[in-house]
């Protein structure tokens, strides 16, 4: 059986975007916005997995480690579950553009997501902020919800 799944941007739509043209790139930097903690609680009780879906071109570019990533987004699941917010998984592109399959609006991460966990896209949705995102959207058969700070826009 076929699980549905509700995909989440990090930068912007879980957390305060950083500045335009930075990144976050220390724990110490990563704001949460309260309405998220709200919407995964929704989806985690109507049974739908929440993934989180990442582009951090801030890894190609030498800014910050994968290891840093990694630590920050285990904080950040750590935080949502303190809140009562479950996250099923995190998928990260590290990539910059055009040299992977997986940086958003590209398949490659919602593509693995759906291997290991079963999901059915059609049933899904994809909470997202930007163009790349709601690129992901339509490149995955998945709805979409535009969000920007911590309101939604469509």
């Amino acid at each position: 059986m076929k699980r549905r799944c509700a995909f989440f941007d990090r930068d912007g739509v879980i957390n305060e975007p950083p500045i335009p043209g930075e990144y976050i790139c220390r724990w110490e930097d990563f704001r949460l916005i309260p309405a998220v903690v709200d919407w995964m609680r929704i989806f985690n009780t109507l049974g739908y997995l929440v993934i989180v879906v990442t582009n951090q071109r801030c890894i190609d570019l030498g800014l910050v480690s994968q290891e840093t990533v990694d630590d920050i987004h285990r904080r950040m699941v750590e935080e949502l579950a303190a809140r009562g917010a479950r996250v099923d998984d995190v998928y990260c592109c590290p990539h910059g553009e055009n040299a992977c399959n997986c940086r958003k609006p590209k398949p490659g991460m919602v593509e693995d997501a759906v291997l290991k966990w079963g999901i059915d896209l059609e049933g899904s949705v994809m909470i997202g902020d930007s163009e790349r995102d709601r690129g992901l959207a339509e490149n995955t058969g998945l709805a979409f919800i535009e969000v920007s700070g911590g309101k939604i826009t469509s």
